[in-house]
């Protein structure tokens, strides 16, 4: 598998844990590629929904994957400040069609003013009931909302205040070539 270069761009492919297809971004532009995590971004990217419908993001956002954690984080660049998007998730893998992992419902809201958030625990419960979720996986899926709220509370990785500035400024001059 041939790992995307910088200003190259990828799709994202969002499931369930029954392996349904959730959600599709069409094209975000990898801004950074390590041996375990992608960092991105998406610009008025369309997304498609499991039931068809369709819908174009409506500000830059920057994307952080991770092959360790159980989440994934979009800063979302609004004009009353930064606000984040934590899905807790499987570890992303990458594949010739697009970059995948399962979403497991429960998220973190961060506003601008710090504020978070913990979203959707009914839909985490129904759908651990309905598709069965292993106790590993509540497991893992409990100690990374810990992991995420301590980056949270410290500023670690996406939540640093350099962090925002430095990958969208990298995307600006990557979009002027």
């Amino acid at each position: 598998m041939r790992i995307p270069k910088e200003g190259e761009f990828v799709s994202i492919q969002s499931y369930k844990h029954d392996g349904k297809l959730h959600r599709t971004w069409r094209d975000t532009m990898v801004l950074k590629t390590s041996e375990h995590s992608i960092i991105g971004v998406n610009d008025h990217t369309l997304v498609t929904e499991s039931d068809g419908r369709r819908w174009v993001t409506r500000e830059p956002a920057i994307v952080y994957f991770h092959k360790k954690y159980w989440f994934n984080i979009i800063a979302m660049i609004r004009e009353k400040g930064v606000s984040y998007y934590c899905n807790l998730a499987s570890p992303f893998l990458l594949d010739e069609e697009a970059l995948k992992y399962i979403d497991y419902d429960l998220d973190i809201k961060v506003f601008p003013d710090g504020e978070k958030r913990l979203l959707d625990v009914d839909e985490y419960e129904l759908h651990s009931k309905i598709m069965h979720y292993p106790q590993d996986i509540d497991f893992i899926l409990k100690e990374n909302v810990k992991i995420l709220v301590d980056w949270i509370n410290n500023g670690k990785g996406p939540f640093s205040d350099s962090y925002v500035d430095i990958w969208y400024n990298r995307y600006k001059q990557l979009s002027q070539k």
